[in-house]
């Protein structure tokens, strides 16, 4: 029987710097799926437009109509479908989802944490449509992703890493808990 295909899984607050990670694991030649499209995608698909509002609004309903590892569910497919052995899987937000992930494949979760005000002034400064503009859009977006808990996934994380400086030092402290686990 061949190996569990092994799953980092990053989970981070909004801004807190896992599409940094990502990147960086990109240029370690690491496969990456962003579990954040397939919510964005879900919105395109009901004809809304990617707000905070509607994109923090289509979170929570596929979860309450489909369950709270819904979004998992959906990127297992391609996780399976890969040929790569070792896979990125970009924003876990619950232990429901790790635990789906666990499942099926050897999971390690990285924790990605930064400050609120560190996160909001990254978050204003990359725009992305569904980014708040406002700190009390962020402050609802932070307590929807409370809510589903993805505040337990950062505490359960294998690896922690900080994020406060400057994006080589996170990539650089990502790239070393790479080495580390490639080792285990």
């Amino acid at each position: 029987m061949p190996a569990k295909k092994r799953v980092i899984a990053i989970s981070g607050m909004p801004g807190a710097g896992k599409g940094v990670a990502s990147e960086a694991a990109r240029r370690l030649g690491l496969e990456v799926l962003v579990l954040g499209d397939v919510i964005r995608e879900e919105t395109e698909l009901r004809g809304l437009e990617p707000t905070p509002e509607n994109v923090g609004s289509v979170m929570l309903q596929v979860r309450k109509e489909e369950g709270p590892a819904v979004v998992v569910k959906r990127l297992v497919p391609k996780v399976e479908a890969s040929k790569s052995q070792t896979i990125i899987v970009e924003g876990v937000r619950s232990e429901d989802e790790l635990r789906e992930l666990r499942s099926k494949f050897d999971v390690v979760c990285v924790g990605i944490h930064a400050s609120p005000k560190t996160r909001f002034q990254r978050l204003l400064a990359r725009g992305r449509s569904d980014d708040p503009r406002t700190w009390d859009t962020f402050y609802e977006r932070d307590s929807r992703e409370l809510d589903v808990g993805l505040c337990r996934v950062i505490a359960l994380a294998d690896v922690l890493l900080l994020n406060e400086g400057k994006i080589d030092e996170l990539q650089s402290s990502f790239n070393a808990a790479m080495k580390e686990l490639s080792q285990h």
